[in-house]
């Protein structure tokens, strides 16, 4: 009994050990991965930007060179109206001239339209670039520690999973398989008593558990939080053990 005890204590410490590293090394992972996202994002926004100024780009210099042509008409048509030999002739090359300015006046506004857009997606272009130049900045900074400490990591999880399949041949089959089973659950799986009170939820236990527990024949179960219950005496210290909530 003794033994098993030791053993799911070293157990303990361990999974706790390698939950916490677990977690800390899916936080540092999780950090990195978001700053290249977002790098990312704000490189394809840069691109989509880019291209849309390129696109009105070109449709100014077509709308430039509409107009141009627009302007030609417009003068001829004016010197036709100043040839015209009739009333008839003269109203003709009115209204012609009447409608080139129309459509000449609907391209200045299409083309003012166009350079507010254009000015829009200009600034938006220098607002993106700034957001990731510093985000690059800061990755390019701290990418490098981060890649170390993950590594770090991964190798202490090796080696901390090595160690957790030296202890696990030490315990019963059937009461590890017990004890993952609540591990899962619950995240921790064992709890001890000395007073009467499982360390893990605090609730009192019934005096016919807790004398059980003292004989230290078999392990008992929290009736509140279902983990795996012992008795530990004074000398044995607390920090051998893990220790969890409810």
């Amino acid at each position: 009994m003794n033994l098993q005890i030791e053993a799911l204590e070293s157990l303990a410490v361990l999974d706790a050990e390698l939950r916490e590293l677990t977690d800390r090394h899916r936080r540092d992972h999780k950090t990195l991965s978001d700053k290249k996202e977002q790098a990312k994002s704000l490189e394809d926004r840069l691109s989509r930007s880019r291209q849309s100024i390129d696109d009105m780009e070109r449709m100014r210099s077509d709308l430039v060179g509409e107009l141009r042509q627009m302007g030609i008409q417009v003068e001829r048509s004016r010197e036709k109206l100043a040839r015209c030999r009739t009333e008839r002739e003269a109203n003709a090359a009115q209204r012609e001239v009447e409608e080139l300015r129309k459509l000449y006046r609907d391209r200045e506004i299409e083309l003012e339209k166009l350079d507010g857009l254009m000015q829009q997606a200009r600034g938006e272009v220098d607002s993106v670039t700034e957001q990731h130049g510093a985000v690059a900045g800061d990755l390019g900074s701290s990418e490098s520690d981060s890649m170390n400490r993950l590594a770090t990591a991964e190798e202490e999880l090796a080696r901390k999973q090595a160690e957790r399949e030296l202890i696990v041949p030490k315990i019963k089959p059937d009461l590890y398989r017990r004890y993952e089973m609540i591990r899962q659950r619950k995240g921790t799986a064992l709890a001890w008593t000395r007073d009467g009170t499982c360390s893990a939820c605090h609730i009192r236990l019934q005096p016919m558990l807790f004398q059980k527990l003292l004989r230290a024949e078999e392990f008992g179960q929290c009736p509140s939080c279902n983990r795996i219950l012992y008795f530990r005496p004074e000398a044995r210290s607390e920090t051998n053990s893990e220790s969890g909530g409810p």
